[in-house]
């Protein structure tokens, strides 16, 4: 069974998802299949978004994370995910992130794992952040 999600983006960094159908199917709709594990959910996510973090909900972090990326023009997709969900997130990427234990929040860019904040911060202060988005096509110069 497929349901329809709006997805709205307010100015003040607010996402309101709104859970009744709508009555077309918007760009900004995500398509969540009730069948799908949460592993085969992550890596959808992953392949759908050129720039998406995964968090807990109770996660301070990946705000630093999102305000770091929408000051250089990215609006990442941010997916708050509940306690057995985070417990997919290792089984899903073991691929994807050979660091060990992955962060929270983590965040991919380009369907690559790029790490926790430290790394992103990193990537931001090394002069490869930019470059990196303007590859997987999340912000344009």
């Amino acid at each position: 069974m497929m349901q329809e999600l709006s997805l709205e983006c307010f100015s003040n960094d607010v996402v309101r998802l709104d859970l009744t159908p709508p009555s077309q199917t918007s760009p900004t709709s995500l398509s969540i299949d009730e069948e799908e594990s949460s592993e085969a959910k992550i890596r959808r996510l992953i392949s759908e978004h050129p720039v998406i973090i995964f968090s807990r909900s109770s996660c301070c972090m990946s705000h630093v994370m999102k305000r770091l990326l929408t000051t250089i023009g990215v609006v990442p997709t941010v997916i708050e995910l509940d306690d057995h969900e985070v417990s997919s997130l290792p089984m899903a990427l073991e691929e994807e992130f050979s660091g060990g234990v992955l962060p929270s929040p983590a965040i991919f860019i380009g369907r690559e794992c790029v790490g926790g904040i430290e790394s992103l911060v990193a990537l931001h202060l090394s002069g490869h952040l930019v470059p990196k988005l303007v590859q997987v096509g999340a912000l344009w110069v």
